[in-house]
């Protein structure tokens, strides 16, 4: 059955709004970096914060909001993946859900395995923690990317204590398989270290990938791992601040537990009555919609990219609406996006902020219109190579 792709507001509406992705650059600049996307919000959580709003419903979150229920509901009809929502305890975002656990886990100056190309913040989480990150690359194939194993296990017997992994990946889209995260977790028991797992894309996988959680990999991966999730990547609820601490074994639901009760207090209000609605199956519609548009974005993309910067590589993402493009062919130096904003007034995440090894790389935000990507890739392209 066929769905129809979700429409995007138009860009004058969203020039109104007055978060990061909309208030950093002037407007000129077509906004294709942070990762907020240009729908409208799910119904069901249009109408929850309009009733909390009518109600002055802006208090203290209360002990059990009903997120975990929602979330582990959500869990089992969209992955199959069995939570006990006693497991599940909330905080104010993904971030500082992963630096809590983390400070929990390791003693100062304990080395941490980061995977880059990698979400930026987990270059700074580590330190704030008290840690000590030890890259260890993705390695690239001939069809994507896909944990180093040997490099890990290496990292866990020179002494590092903790994986933060990254599934599905930011920024590549990469969806790790379930054979890969059934190795990482062995490796991970066999040296007594800890996965701590963020989840927060897991809704957005696309059509013909797998989106496998880590917890539910093995029996091992639930006694060593760690996930922290949000509804806030996927119905773009960033601001609200609502994120997951998920585990699935008792080990790992004492650390979580021990954690100060001000990490739960920080959960925002609105992000908890957000998140419930959001997991709710009535927004499964909305979810599904949403899907349609950025699979098919991501094929537009590669289309464009194709007709209008041709030396570019890029392929298609299992998850979400961040593309990992490599530019490097161009010659535009180590961060091509800085030329892209200076000159064709398109904003594109800087690639070596992932890594050094997102040298020559950008990241674009596809979570847009197909005309505001067309608009944006035509501008690049207009540069030459």
């Amino acid at each position: 059955m066929s769905v129809t792709p979700l429409q995007a507001l138009p860009i004058d509406r969203l020039r109104r709004r007055s978060s990061t992705k909309w208030r950093t650059y002037p407007d000129d600049v077509l906004p294709l970096f942070v990762a907020e996307t240009d729908f409208p919000l799910a119904p069901a959580i249009t109408d929850r914060l309009r009733t909390a709003v009518e109600l002055g419903d802006t208090g203290y979150t209360p002990p059990d909001p009903g997120i975990r229920a929602a979330f582990a509901a959500f869990a089992q009809r969209r992955f199959g993946w069995h939570v006990e929502a006693a497991r599940v305890r909330s905080t104010c975002d993904v971030m500082m859900g992963v630096t809590e656990i983390l400070r929990a886990i390791i003693e100062p100056g304990d080395r941490v395995v980061v995977t880059p190309p990698v979400h930026p913040p987990f270059f700074d989480c580590v330190p704030e923690a008290g840690g000590v990150a030890l890259r260890v690359p993705l390695d690239r194939t001939g069809a994507g990317w896909q944990l180093d194993l040997a490099g890990i296990d290496a990292a866990l017997s020179g002494g590092a204590r903790v994986v933060l992994l990254c599934n599905p990946h930011n920024p590549t889209g990469t969806a790790h398989s379930r054979e890969s995260l059934v190795g990482l977790a062995e490796i991970a028991a066999r040296h007594g270290a800890y996965v701590v797992s963020d989840e927060i894309h897991a809704p957005l996988t696309h059509a013909g990938a797998v989106f496998t959680p880590f917890l539910a990999a093995s029996d091992v991966a639930a006694r060593v791992g760690v996930a922290v999730t949000s509804a806030s990547k996927a119905f773009n609820l960033a601001g609200l601040k609502c994120a997951l601490m998920v585990t699935a074994s008792d080990d790992t639901s004492r650390v979580v537990d021990r954690l100060p009760d001000e990490v739960e207090w920080r959960t925002g209000l609105f992000g908890a009555l957000a998140g419930v609605a959001a997991f709710d199956e009535a927004s499964d519609p909305w979810l599904d919609a949403l899907l349609a548009a950025l699979d098919d974005n991501r094929r537009l993309l590669a289309q464009l990219l194709s007709e209008h910067v041709p030396d570019a590589r890029y392929e298609l993402p299992d998850a979400g609406y961040l593309a990992w493009v490599d530019l490097s062919a161009l010659g535009w130096g180590d961060n091509p996006a800085v030329k892209i904003l200076r000159d064709a007034k398109v904003a594109l995440h800087f690639g070596p902020k992932f890594g050094s090894e997102g040298a020559g790389h950008v990241r674009f935000n596809i979570g847009c219109s197909p005309e505001v990507l067309t608009e944006a890739v035509g501008r690049i392209g207009a540069l030459g190579g």
